[in-house]
């Protein structure tokens, strides 16, 4: 149960607009946009929020509205609509009718929605925000789990000096689009954990996402002591110890959440290992309702749960050495007497080595020990996870290191410009981004250039006068003199090639490539003939002081007077502001390097609007490129701290002086850049649904998560018989593992093949536990060989002693192939469950 938490009563006719403000469908459906803009026209053209709005407008106002019988019509239709949509099945329900999904759980540590609720700091929580959206309008049974922050990440200012200074506004509970959750009983739901000495109760509060309930967390609860209310203080902030405080609480606190809401969840999703802890209380619970000792338990529930890694570097997990685990001990001492193991078993799973003690503790190793499946965010980001995960898979090739890839996408309808969602739906239909995609790239590839350029260019007038208006507010903040701010009005121009740099800046990032050589760059900006503008924005992590100073750069040199009209940083980006640059730029600029972004979905985002991309081939990109879509930097090789950056910036001003520009001003006698719309045009009809969030979802649900529900399934059946099973198997397995040894391999030429025969001695394990495999690597592109061997014979005088052969083609040669032996169960996934293996020499 809920109750709305809103601060002010409502005409009995306008009750309803509870409901449409609280219900963030608004930030990407525009249907009711006429309806809020007549409530009240200047607060709508401030804010387009609803939900503010809503508690600000007089009620004099209201009054009026309650008695317009054209305002109540339009609000039983809209009300009517979205009542319709919430009992729609959509595609899921189309296609997994009688699947076995009843609940997804998607645990993040951020989620951004909308600047209605600031619950995030970057490109993950957008994504996570993304994914919901995109789960709600195809009606997949998603619930999203994370944490209510009361003052979330920072906003950003600079001052006179070009110095970063960040400010943490209070989130106001009743000023956010949020409810409460209360239990039968009509009490607020309190999950309840077990701290040393006392109890942390933690609030749980709703976020209505269209068919998609968002749970949030909350310790700012009277009951708690003031250090433990600000648990949920600040996103990113704080001690390790807040930080690892957190992430049980996301974890633990966030699967109690959902059991004592009664949900049935099948797949439990973590967006990153800070949520791990929900593995192990996922088990702990499945214990409480069997019987099942801890390990039992986990066998069964691990089927269920699936880890996303977003990181592309080993020194960015969220890992505690082992002296920081000693003192956080007290925190979890009671809770691992309740699984019946101790506190090292616990900490064990989270370690490359789990016999290691002084290794530090890794939330992401702790996620994929208990998960079925493990994906990367991009192809290039599942290699590069795979070579960062093998020390958890010893001796198996890193090419089989149990890391698969979804690529992200981008939840089209929030990002494009209204301009452009019209031309979309009048080319492809109002369901376009609900279904299936198939028709879209065909569809788009019909709008006229005439039609396609007139939109993009009003798409680039309106980003001219939003940098406009926020450099002289930001000038105003400032201190500028009059002149300065009236200046602001002139700056950029709706004609001239616009380029955006927006993300947060790092050193990797490298946002600052542009500015290598100041005067070629200055050159290009202000060539009378074919100008050239940017717009760049960007927030530094406050411990980050080198970070912190590329931004300085930015801003001085924005301050030169022969480019200040051609360069603007805008401060403090946000969803909001991130909005208007991908719907309005020509080029959207990436330049990390290779291979540390994981995916970047930033240049996404401009797909749909006609915006082209010139990046590095990191991340998305490096899939996506191809020639006609956009623009390579740099020769696609992996780079060190600064060894490719003056060859990475000369190639970026290569493509800007030699291909972009020139073809952004080729114009024909209509004044049309033909070549440009072509690019435009092939961009947006065959990447803007690859790398949409429809795309993403769909690739999770039929290749993930409807596996996972199965074999979860499977195993919850009988009470936990086979989790019993499986235990002892897994026992038996590892106790006898290095018992396996072989004789002589024999290879001989056989009918136009290699017949290869390997003894194998598997001493206490019964043959039906172990596959005995040939294995060659790869060659070229092709993928490795893995072949079974059959048991041809039992050796004399030998215990489970087995002669293996097999046969291959002798296009290779024999000295190609490795005998090995690995575990083998039915419904085991090897080896992510089970990661023994045993080879030959």
């Amino acid at each position: 149960m809920s109750a709305a938490f809103f601060s002010r009563a409502l005409p009995p006719p306008l009750e309803r607009l509870r409901d449409l403000a609280g219900d963030l469908r608004w930030t990407w459906s525009h249907s009711a946009d006429s309806l809020w803009r007549t409530v009240d026209p200047a607060s709508w053209e401030r804010s387009e929020n609803p939900w503010s709005i809503l508690q600000d407008v007089p009620h004099e106002r209201l009054e009026q509205l309650a008695n317009d019988p054209a305002f109540l019509g339009e609000l039983h239709r809209l009300d009517e609509a979205r009542r319709r949509h919430l009992v729609d099945p959509g595609w899921y329900g189309a296609r997994h009718a009688d699947g076995p999904i009843r609940c997804a759980a998607y645990f993040c540590m951020e989620f951004g929605l909308a600047e209605a609720l600031p619950l995030y700091a970057g490109g993950l929580g957008v994504l996570a925000g993304d994914f919901l959206k995109a789960a709600s309008d195809l009606g997949v049974p998603v619930v999203g789990v994370g944490l209510l922050y009361q003052e979330g990440y920072f906003r950003q200012t600079i001052d006179e000096l070009g110095r970063q200074q960040a400010v943490f506004p209070y989130n106001d509970p009743t000023t956010l689009p949020i409810e409460p959750v209360l239990t039968a009983g009509g009490e607020w739901l309190h999950v309840v954990l077990a701290f040393p000495g006392r109890q942390l109760y933690v609030r749980v509060w709703q976020a209505r996402v269209g068919r998609v309930t968002l749970y949030l967390l909350d310790t700012n609860d009277p009951l708690n002591s003031p250090i433990d209310r600000g648990i949920t203080g600040k996103l990113y902030q704080g001690s390790p110890l807040v930080r690892f405080l957190q992430e049980i609480v996301l974890g633990v606190a966030g699967w109690r959440a959902l059991d004592a809401l009664g949900l049935q969840v099948d797949v439990c999703h973590l967006n990153e290992g800070h949520a791990a802890f929900a593995i192990v209380e996922r088990a702990h619970a499945f214990m409480r309702r069997t019987g099942l000792t801890f390990r039992e338990a986990l066998w069964v529930t691990r089927a269920g749960n699936v880890f996303t890694t977003h990181t592309p570097v080993d020194a960015a997990f969220d890992r505690f050495d082992a002296a920081a685990i000693a003192a956080f001990a007290p925190y979890f001492r009671e809770y691992v007497t309740r699984l019946g193991i101790e506190v090292r078993d616990l900490i064990a799973l989270g370690r490359r080595n789990p016999d290691d003690p002084w290794e530090p503790f890794t939330l992401a190793h702790l996620a994929i020990r208990g998960s079925s499946t493990v994906n990367g965010v991009s192809r290039l980001h599942g290699e590069v996870s795979r070579r960062l995960f093998q020390g958890l898979f010893p001796r198996w090739p890193q090419r089989e290191v149990p890391v698969s890839a979804v690529t992200n996408g981008v939840h089209v309808p929030s990002w494009d410009s209204a301009a452009i969602d019209r031309l979309w739906e009048e080319t492809c239909g109002k369901e376009r981004w609900r279904g299936t995609l198939e028709s879209l790239s065909s569809e788009m590839r019909c709008v006229p250039d005439e039609t396609l350029w007139a939109t993009k260019s009003e798409d680039r007038q309106r980003l001219v006068q939003v940098v406009r208006t926020r450099l002289a507010r930001q000038l105003g903040f400032r201190g500028a003199g009059a002149d300065a701010i009236a200046r602001a009005e002139h700056v950029f121009d709706a004609n001239t090639l616009t380029l955006g740099f927006a993300r947060r800046f790092a050193e990797y990032k490298r946002p600052n490539l542009l500015l290598r050589n100041p005067a070629r760059f200055e050159r290009l900006l202000t060539n009378a003939g074919r100008p050239v503008q940017i717009v760049v924005a960007g927030k530094a992590h406050p411990d980050d002081p080198a970070a912190a100073a590329l931004i300085t750069q930015w801003i001085e040199f924005a301050a030169r007077p022969s480019v200040r009209d051609r360069v603007v940083f805008v401060e403090d980006y946000d969803i909001t502001l991130a909005e208007e640059l991908v719907r309005g730029v020509d080029v959207w600029l990436n330049t990390p390097r290779r291979p540390w972004e994981a995916c970047g979905t930033s240049g996404m985002k401009v797909l749909a609007n006609g915006g082209l991309n010139a990046s590095t081939l990191d991340g998305w990109w490096a899939e996506a490129y191809r020639d006609g879509v956009g623009w390579s930097i740099g020769r696609g090789l992996e780079c060190g701290a600064s060894d490719s950056d003056d060859a990475d910036a000369a190639s970026l001003y290569d493509a800007l002086e030699r291909e972009i520009v020139p073809e952004f001003y080729e114009r024909d006698a209509l004044g049309a850049p033909r070549r440009w719309l072509a690019r435009m045009r092939t961009s947006m009809a065959d990447l803007a649904p690859r790398f949409s969030a429809n795309r993403m979802v769909r690739e999770y649900v039929d290749g993930i998560y409807v596996p996972a529900a199965r074999l979860v399934h499977q195993r919850e059946d009988g009470g936990g018989g086979l989790a019993k099973e499986l235990s002892a198997w897994q026992a038996r397995l590892a106790r006898d593992w290095r018992s396996i040894h072989f004789g002589q391999l024999e290879v001989v030429e056989s009918a136009g093949q290699w017949s290869i025969s390997v003894p194998v001695y598997l001493g206490p394990l019964d043959p039906s536990d172990v596959a005995v495999e040939l294995y060659a690597d790869p060659v070229g592109v092709a993928p490795p060989e893995r072949l079974t061997m059959d048991a041809i014979g039992s050796l004399p005088g030998a215990v489970h002693g087995i002669l293996y052969q097999a046969r291959v083609s002798m296009d290779r040669p024999a000295s190609d192939y490795t005998p090995r032996v690995i575990p083998r169960h039915d419904g085991v996934r090897v080896p992510i469950e089970m990661a023994l293996i045993a080879w030959y020499r």
